[in-house]
């Protein structure tokens, strides 16, 4: 009889879980994005809101909450309710700021992943008139002149900032950072000779200038080389096996979020994300398109990213700004 009762208060106690998912989503969804609107972010995000919109016949909003290179959205995701009702574009800032002590989120307790969606393909540029043409010129280059060849990033822990620590790492050579605001900057910049080499964390700002030979790119930080660049190297290519970055978006919800909604919603972006249309719009900009097989998958991926990046940012003594 006490079996009996236990199980019959454990089916009850589960009915309204069951009643939400069975239900859902039966109102709109909120889809935070944690940089501004406009630009490849965006874009992510608002091909993944009409890809949900679509297959669940339901409004999916999307709502900007840029601040702090995307600790603030993702802080207000965090908080948000656990119903389903509430997703955000989780970005690779979640394995990086918590090493940086400046993270009000748990990386691996605030959040249930879904899915890895798009990465970026990071790119090395320089002046025209910059004495190298290759990685391995820069290297030699830089070797002869230490703490003297300046570089632009969009900012101190940034993923170009952290690409240019490993490159340093790994090549054994010592640059001047300048850290900008953004990216148009940089490439501003660039052109006019204030820095001789830049690092940018994907090829949409760059891309119009090295077409119209503005500048000129030394490698692609891809895996593999860029169809935008087809004669530029991969850094893998130039000698640098190591220097593989991805500036990666995907989706996740807040932790405790149901594990079933959670399925649907990386069933139906994984569908969305792998058409042709979908994967050549995103490789226009120069990005990948790579959805997660499983929300267990895109969980390992932010635990070796924020493993990886943790110990470059402890090596180079990274500090937030």
């Amino acid at each position: 009889m006490k079996k009996r009762f236990l199980g019959l208060a454990l089916c009850l106690s589960m009915a309204p879980v069951f009643a939400q998912v069975q239900d859902w989503p039966n109102k709109p969804i909120r889809l935070i994005v944690p940089f501004p609107a406009g630009g490849p972010t965006d874009m992510v995000a608002r091909e993944a809101a009409n890809l949900l919109r679509e297959e669940f016949k339901q409004t999916v909003m999307v709502d900007n909450k840029p601040g702090g290179n995307g600790v603030l959205g993702l802080s207000v995701l965090a908080k948000a309710p656990a119903d389903g009702y509430t997703i955000g574009l989780m970005a690779i800032t979640v394995a990086i700021a918590p090493h940086l002590g400046n993270a009000p989120f748990d990386a691996f307790k605030d959040f249930a992943p879904i899915s890895n969606l798009v990465s970026m393909t990071p790119v090395i540029v320089a002046n025209n008139n910059a004495p190298f043409n290759t990685l391995a010129e820069l290297t030699q280059y830089a070797k002869a002149n230490p703490d003297k060849l300046a570089f632009g990033t969009p900012g101190v822990a940034t993923v170009p900032h952290l690409a240019a620590e490993l490159f340093q790492m790994q090549s054994g050579t010592k640059l001047n950072h300048v850290p900008y605001k953004g990216a148009t900057q940089q490439i501003q910049d660039l052109m006019g000779g204030s820095t001789l080499l830049d690092f940018q964390s994907s090829l949409v700002v760059a891309m119009p200038q090295i077409k119209a030979e503005r500048i000129k790119a030394l490698a692609v930080l891809s895996d593999n080389r860029s169809s935008q660049l087809p004669l530029v190297p991969t850094a893998k290519e130039s000698g640098y096996p190591g220097l593989v970055v991805a500036p990666w978006f995907g989706m996740a919800a807040p932790a405790g979020t149901p594990a079933e909604i959670v399925l649907k919603m990386q069933s139906a972006l994984a569908k969305g994300f792998n058409t042709k249309e979908v994967q050549d719009r995103f490789a226009a900009i120069g990005a990948s398109v790579h959805p997660s097989k499983s929300p267990a998958e895109f969980s390992a991926y932010i635990k070796s990213e924020y493993d990886r990046w943790g110990k470059v940012i402890k090596a180079a003594n990274v500090k937030a700004e």
